[in-house]
């Protein structure tokens, strides 16, 4: 019923009820009061109409389609939420500071985008109830397996690996020279430059097992020396092995950051002013600033980053829509983010903006819609 409606039937029966002159003029007297409050206070819907709604572009949460209109996971709930309660908005995208201070002075009734709930953001807008929980990722580059292999063969940790090698074999080479010289001039003689070239051959085939034959000991030493050998080389082989897979595995690996603890010295970027800029601050990880995520990508393909750190379905969605960029997001997530819709300080949409979120992410078709932008 109307509000005057309303007045009109409560005046009636108060009046009605009254017996004396004086009740009677008391019960009008609190009629005209209460129907000047229910008049003059705006009802939520005329508070509400042309509201100004702060946003950025941020996929999958916001997204520019080809059209120039909006879509994401954000955007699609606010519109069933303003759709629902019949809300007349329009949209008005600036960056992360005008969205905070578009609801601190105002000029925004709302920011729907991917805004994360902090103790600070808390003290100057409010927050509805989370429509998303997810933590920080880590973005790095990712390159091809067969660049990958070439790269490890041609690192310093395999030139290291294999001038060890030499250098064991190049030993043993000279000591079975130096005991065959004499006695098997014919496998080992020759200058002394041909003997230790016999001496290396031999302790090279005999050491993998392949043993041609052509060269072999025959004095009580050199045969000695020579099982000897065998023994040390089952056991240098399979160091050997380990050592070279080490290698080819950590070279793979890439950037070598396999988490946050792996971020300290090296060059990481994110998003100035964000929870992730603040997490690396408090964890004393300096870092490149930029005005969004999409820079701090593009520097790391570029190889002027080893790392960009930022909320984790942002960049899986980024990345795995990039797929040219040659960039990986590392599996898991820390740092907890929740999602949430800001409205000014005050605002007395909050009530029934909540309502009306709570009862959308209960339902099943949410589930889809989140499977829709992030998968599985």
């Amino acid at each position: 019923m109307p509000p005057r409606l309303r007045l009109c039937a409560v005046s009636s029966f108060l009046v009605k009820k009254s017996k004396t002159t004086a009740n009677r003029f008391t019960g009008i007297l609190i009629v005209v009061l209460v129907g000047w409050t229910l008049l003059a206070a705006p009802t939520v819907q005329a508070q509400t109409e042309n509201l100004v709604i702060g946003t950025r572009e941020v996929p999958p949460f916001v997204i520019r389609n080809e059209d120039g209109s909006l879509s994401g996971i954000a955007i699609d709930l606010w519109r069933d939420i303003a759709s629902e309660l019949g809300l007349a908005y329009e949209f008005r995208e600036t960056d992360l500071a005008g969205m905070l201070d578009g609801l601190r002075d105002g000029s925004l009734d709302a920011v729907v985008a991917a805004l994360t709930v902090t103790p600070e953001r808390e003290v100057i807008v409010d927050f509805l109830h989370p429509f998303h929980t997810s933590g920080l990722g880590i973005a790095v580059p990712h390159d091809p397996a067969a660049w990958a292999i070439v790269r490890s063969v041609l690192s310093l940790q395999f030139f290291q690996v294999l001038a060890g090698l030499v250098l064991v074999l190049f030993l043993v080479g000279v000591l079975i020279w130096m005991l065959e010289r004499r006695a098997n001039p014919e496998q080992f003689g020759g200058t002394k430059r041909e003997g230790i070239g016999s001496g290396f051959w031999w302790s090279a085939v005999t050491m993998t097992t392949v043993g041609y034959g052509d060269k072999a000991p025959v004095t009580p030493a050199g045969r000695g020396l020579a099982i000897v050998w065998m023994f040390v080389s089952v056991v240098t082989i399979s160091s050997l092995t380990g050592a070279i897979a080490s290698v080819f595995t950590v070279q793979q690996l890439g950037s070598q950051i396999q988490g946050p603890n792996d971020l300290l010295g090296r060059k990481v970027g994110t998003v100035a002013s964000s929870t992730s800029a603040e997490y690396l601050a408090r964890h004393l990880i300096r870092a490149n600033g930029f005005a969004d995520i999409d820079q701090a990508l593009d520097r790391m393909a570029e190889g002027e980053l080893d790392a960009a750190v930022y909320d984790a379905p942002v960049l899986r969605y980024l990345v795995v829509s990039q797929p040219q960029s040659r960039l990986s997001v590392l599996p898991g997530a820390f740092e907890r983010q929740d999602y949430a819709i800001a409205l000014r300080s005050g605002s007395p949409l909050r009530e029934e903006l909540n309502r009306a979120l709570l009862h959308r992410i209960t339902q099943p078709e949410w589930q889809d819609t989140l499977f829709r932008y992030l998968g599985d």
